[in-house]
């Protein structure tokens, strides 16, 4: 397979816009139908308001009696037909081919064989405005061709993607369609400055973004830049400050780059573009399942707070959430038994496939069966079973525990009773020699043998005890704890600089002696995490400098989670400045705009994390009394 193939296949894979290759072999094993033999395929231009077609195709069910109802997936990505003519979109859905839907899948505007200019996460028109093209007009005009083109329709239509394919469902539900009655918002971007792709809590996502944006906006197609090295770790280390990217190599043709390096703050570029305070202002009136992944590397933020959002006006009781023990779109491709190295015992991703998403839509589009869950059901990682609950986070049950950063490198619920001046624990952080933030060597994210994939359930002994990296641990647990609800860090610390990063890591540490599988003997699994840039401390629209060597409280979610720390086992906090080359490096020294930093800028810092009586860092744990 040629490198380009290779890429295009990678991004496809991970959003949900190819078949998982796990599924054609089971497929090849079991004999199934062909795709040819199911369906009957139709390939049109559909006309939007403004007169561009896009390139639609269209698959009716060629043995089941009528009328069907639609489910339509919209993507950048493109349909990646195979040699058939048939698109590998139509794997993931197996699960709901003998209910029988019209699938239709679309290239947004600008992508692959439709017309228009592609703009990366278009600006909603909002309000609504005579002449405003959106991608939730697009969807409108697509449905509406469809109920009068397309014959045998039951005049009911459904709508659900990935990651940009989850954003597009997003915005079809901002004003929607009529015959729109069932969504199902998977992994959707809501806000690319606080917590998704491109930025969390306003640190630059390096790799992700550089590699991403080029790929994307190089051409109609995914065009992958070429890198010289394979090993990225020291190719992005000798890039040097961001300033060299556009002078070295995209030259003002990188559209979203330029974005990056114009609005460096949460100005009004990025709250036009977050999703989820048009959500909080909504009267949700289609069925929403959001879908989110504890271990997803990609958007985790934006399901989790676009159901937040709308549970604010779900008068009518539509807004569901599904969380699982999955990376980014995992849920939509093999068992779901595993996740690297860490099992779960039982198919999580067959089992949502076929008893949460197929039931979901047969209910809606079809007025088939029952809703067989909850409004809430998550995967409660360590005991490894399905959990129920009427919201999310839950409140009952639920105690919130300090747990204390306290000398000896230990963790307690009780709060340290030191308060000297050397209550605290150091390092110091270098940009020229960052920690990196998975092991070397870092393929490009969606090149050849990349483990971009699973790089969240990676084990952390291999930066445990790094120049560069504290850590604090409990004494092996004498029961299970269960932590179910958002984790939240209370981190006292001071800097030498005047700005700085923080990384904080919540790992279940595994017995040093575990015979049930002796490879995972001592390993470090992180369960939550999360970075913070210092300069955004009280503000995201107006950075500070950091008072250099003053001791500073940072408070940062590391997100919401459903984990059980089994007995036995023990819980870790790890922290540090760098995580490169996922996060660009903090120069440590305040310039006004880390984009136009120069080389001169960059420095060590020394970092203390205090835990004494007067700043005693924590983490606050939402502890599930059983």
């Amino acid at each position: 397979m040629r490198r380009a193939e290779w890429i295009f296949v990678a991004f496809s894979l991970v959003f949900g816009a190819a078949l998982w290759p796990r599924l054609a072999a089971r497929a090849t094993a079991e004999h199934p139908p062909t795709l040819v033999q199911l369906f009957t395929k139709q390939d049109e231009m559909i006309p939007m308001r403004d007169g561009v077609r896009l390139h639609t195709e269209i698959y009716i069910p060629r043995h089941a009696a009528g009328p069907f109802p639609f489910l339509l997936t919209r993507t950048p990505y493109g349909l990646n037909d195979a040699p058939d003519g048939y698109s590998r979109l139509l794997a993931g859905y197996r699960a709901m081919f003998s209910a029988g839907y019209i699938f239709v899948f679309q290239d947004i505007r600008g992508r692959f064989k439709s017309q228009g200019k592609f703009v990366m996460l278009r600006d909603p028109c909002e309000p609504p405005r005579p002449g405003c093209i959106d991608e939730g007009t697009d969807t409108n005009d697509t449905i509406s061709w469809l109920l009068k083109n397309v014959p045998d329709n039951n005049g009911r239509v459904g709508i659900l993607g990935i990651s940009y394919g989850g954003w597009l469902t997003a915005m079809s539900l901002l004003h929607p369609n009529p015959a729109l009655k069932a969504a199902s918002e998977q992994a959707s971007p809501a806000d690319m400055f606080l917590g998704d792709d491109f930025h969390h809590n306003g640190a630059f996502r390096l790799s992700y973004g550089f590699e991403y944006t080029v790929s994307m906006e190089s051409g109609k197609t995914i065009t992958p830049f070429h890198f010289s090295s394979y090993d990225l770790f020291p190719w992005y280390l000798r890039l040097g400050p961001l300033s060299n990217v556009d002078r070295r190599y995209f030259h003002g043709r990188i559209p979203t780059w330029e974005n990056f390096v114009h609005h460096p703050n949460y100005d009004a570029f990025w709250k036009r573009q977050a999703v989820w305070p048009y959500f909080e202002r909504l009267t949700l009136t289609v069925p929403n399942l959001n879908v989110a992944g504890w271990w997803d590397q990609e958007d985790f933020w934006g399901p989790i707070h676009i159901y937040f959002a709308s549970e604010k006006h779900d008068v009518h009781h539509d807004n569901y959430l599904v969380v699982g023990p999955w990376n980014h779109g995992g849920w939509a491709h093999g068992l779901g038994n595993h996740l690297g190295p860490i099992q779960f015992g039982t198919p999580t991703s067959q089992y949502f496939r076929r008893k949460i998403e197929a039931a979901w839509f047969a209910y809606w589009l079809k007025g088939e069966g029952q809703l067989p869950f909850a409004k809430v059901s998550t995967f409660q990682t360590g005991s490894d079973r399905w959990m129920k609950y009427s919201a999310w986070p839950p409140s009952t049950g639920i105690t919130h525990r300090k747990l204390y950063f306290r000398g000896d490198s230990r963790l307690a619920f009780t709060p340290p009773t030191a308060n000297g001046p050397d209550a605290f624990d150091s390092y110091v952080s270098d940009p020229a020699f960052p920690v990196p933030y998975r092991h070397r060597p870092i393929q490009e994210t969606y090149g050849p043998g990349s483990k971009w994939y699973t790089w969240l359930v990676e084990d952390q002994r291999f930066v445990y005890l790094r120049h560069g990296v504290v850590a604090w641990e409990t004494a092996p647990l004498t029961q299970n704890l269960t932590v179910t609800g958002r984790i939240v860090a209370h981190l006292f610390a001071s800097t030498t600089g005047s700005d700085s990063d923080w990384v904080v890591k919540l790992i279940d540490v595994y017995p040093q002696h575990y015979p049930q599988d002796v490879q995972m003997s001592g390993y470090q699994l992180m369960i939550a995490d999360e970075i913070f840039r210092g300069r955004f401390r009280k503000s995201f629209e107006h950075p500070e400098p950091i008072t250099p060597n003053k001791v500073t409280r940072y408070v940062f979610s590391l997100h919401t989670n459903n984990h059980t720390f089994l007995k036995g086992h023990r819980i870790m906090v790890q922290v540090q400045s760098t995580w490169f080359p996922l996060y660009d490096r903090n120069p440590q020294k305040y310039v006004p705009n880390i984009f136009e930093a120069k080389a001169s800028d960059f420095q060590k810092a020394a970092q203390h994390i205090y835990r004494s009586r007067r700043y005693a860092s924590y983490i606050d744990l939402p502890v599930a009394m059983h």
